[in-house]
């Protein structure tokens, strides 16, 4: 491609204007057209430049209206007009239609094509009006997202056509029969999954009740309720589900697991783990939306502070040795775990992992699929590791004697070893091993470094406000005397951009290396709390602690700390 770049119509004003300098704009509009983005999109997205400044200029240049679409009732829009897919497709949201004229919000008036497009869809006389490109986005997400039973907007066509494959082989879905192939269960379905991946979700609940069948969200860790479809759906929906993760529809009496795959387009998939459970009213079926990307978010993502960072990427580089990750369930030890195996995944290391199932798919590390019906746990994995010349192992979860002592022999036989465990704190993971039946001296010479953590919401940077507390309540809380006054603490308020104050969650960690002082009191049996009073003399923060440096650095709020931790 050639360095220089004619510039289009906007771009070219906007350099002209000085929002951007040439070579930027050029690059930004090279890019925009590789990734098939409109060019403001692509600026606004990046943070080259503000979308306000870029309305503003665009409004001034081409002579066209501006509007603050956060000024309009949503409610309002005529939304049947232009289908969600042409909406997309060419960003431009129907504001009101008066006789043959149809107001459309665009972003870029130099689009012409897409006025066009949308004049020969409706068949009605286009006028455009400009708004800001980010509030454009969310505006069109808002439109389009789901009603109240989730069941009214099933009219597009894109639902039917979404590419669901199953992942294993195993199940029996030959006789889906009328029920899971029903059209309009299998358009909710589809759209479930699909506000859920975009909603930036964790899990999807689907509850039968007596009287009553919802569907909710995890989001952020906290549960929303998204849709109440009809009671008598529930058996349908249920066999939808079976039939697309390759589970027996007529065992309605054991839970079953399974994976369904989702190709949402050429270069994008996601993987949902799927888990049915027998309740009084029919099936509850959880699915846990497994993102591939989660792993590639770099060790400067999740949250460590500094010195827990030094530390997790010092007993990195270790040799061997243990290093441990506790938490309770969908707290992210997975995604802590994994970041880990990313550094270490080069040519020259051999790595392999036994998981209960696989979450997260990784090139280059190989990874098995614990399966104990067929006699495949993982104290079975773990000796055929050792027979594989593995560099560094990862054992999804230590959750008996066996595989805990496999793990120890491979740490002390020049291996790295990575592992989760599902207790509170660091402290209690030691004692956690002693219980199991591991011979202290075993835990004391093997494990190198435990990570304790949790996932805090974090405070959307658009609304938060500052809350004002007396300085008896920042002590009673745990803040430290002599740190009062420097900092500001934060509360949620609320806007479009967020749910309820918070967006996207921060980890809190407690990371603790194993120094002489806490060999020795494991040599000596010491209880939990004799090892936590000496991992805080040496130096290293609990849970607590973090949490409250968190809400120091303004990152979430005091009751988001309460709630994940305590005192």
């Amino acid at each position: 491609m050639s360095e220089h770049i004619s510039l289009s119509g906007l771009a070219r004003q906007m350099v002209v204007a000085g929002v951007l300098d040439e070579k930027t704009a050029q690059q930004a509009q090279a890019q925009a057209i590789r990734s098939k983005t409109p060019f403001v999109t692509y600026v606004v997205q990046n943070k080259l430049a503000k979308g306000r400044v870029i309305a503003e200029l665009a409004s001034d240049q081409f002579g066209v209206a501006l509007l603050d679409l956060s000024a309009l009732d949503k409610e309002t829009l005529p939304k049947d007009l232009i289908s969600e897919k042409l909406a997309r497709q060419h960003r431009v949201l129907p504001l009101s239609r008066r006789g043959t004229k149809l107001y459309v919000a665009i972003s870029d008036p130099a689009n012409h094509q897409s006025i066009a497009d949308i004049q020969f869809s409706t068949g009605l006389t286009i006028e455009s009006i400009l708004v800001e490109d980010d509030k454009l986005g969310e505006a069109i997400d808002k439109l389009y997202e789901s009603g109240t039973t989730g069941l009214e907007d099933l009219g597009e066509v894109d639902l039917d056509g979404v590419d669901v494959e199953t992942v294993n082989e195993d199940g029996k879905a030959e006789e889906g029969g009328e029920a899971a192939d029903d059209a309009p269960v299998v358009r909710f379905v589809n759209k479930m999954l699909l506000d859920a991946i975009r909603g930036g979700s964790s899990d999807l609940h689907f509850e039968p009740y007596e009287k009553a069948y919802r569907v909710r969200l995890r989001t952020d860790g906290i549960l929303h309720e998204v849709a109440r479809p009809p009671i008598q759906l529930a058996p349908r929906i249920s066999a939808r589900l079976k039939v697309m993760a390759g589970l027996d529809i007529s065992e309605r009496r054991k839970p079953q697991d399974g994976r369904i795959k989702m190709k949402l387009s050429k270069t994008k998939a996601i993987d949902f783990r799927v888990n049915t459970l027998p309740t009084l009213w029919g099936e509850k079926i959880v699915m846990r939306i497994l993102d591939p990307t989660s792993a590639q978010m770099g060790i400067d993502a999740l949250g460590y502070e500094e010195d827990q960072k030094a530390l997790y990427m010092q007993a990195l580089q270790q040799p061997q040795g243990m290093i441990l990750v506790t938490g309770p369930t969908g707290s992210g030890k997975t995604v802590s775990l994994y970041t880990g195996l990313n550094i270490l995944n080069t040519v020259d290391v051999n790595i392999s992992t036994a998981e209960d199932p696989v979450e997260i798919n990784l090139e280059g590390i190989n990874q098995v699929n614990v399966n104990p019906r067929q006699g495949m746990d993982f104290s079975q994995a773990l000796r055929a590791f050792l027979r594989q010349d593995p560099d560094v192992i990862m054992v999804g979860e230590i959750r008996d004697l066996e595989t805990a002592e496999i793990a120890i022999k491979a740490a002390q036989t020049g291996h790295m070893v990575m592992s989760t465990l599902h207790t509170n704190s660091a402290a209690e993971t030691l004692t956690r091993l002693r219980n199991m039946g591991v011979a202290a001296f075993n835990i004391a010479t093997s494990v190198n470094l435990i990570i304790a953590q949790r996932l805090a919401r974090k405070l959307c940077n658009s609304c938060k406000k500052e809350v004002e507390l007396p300085r008896d309540a920042l002590l009673e809380e745990g803040f430290p005397a002599d740190k009062i006054g420097t900092f500001k603490v934060y509360g949620p308020v609320g806007c479009d951009n967020c749910k309820g104050g918070y967006k996207g969650r921060v980890g809190i960690y407690e990371v603790v290396k194993n120094t002489p002082a806490l060999a020795r009191i494991i040599m000596e049996d010491g209880n939990s709390i004799d090892i936590s009073t000496q991992m805080r003399k040496d130096g290293f923060n609990d849970l607590r602690t973090s949490a409250l440096v968190k809400a120091m650095q303004g990152v979430t709020s005091l009751e988001e700390v309460n709630r994940v931790t305590k005192d």
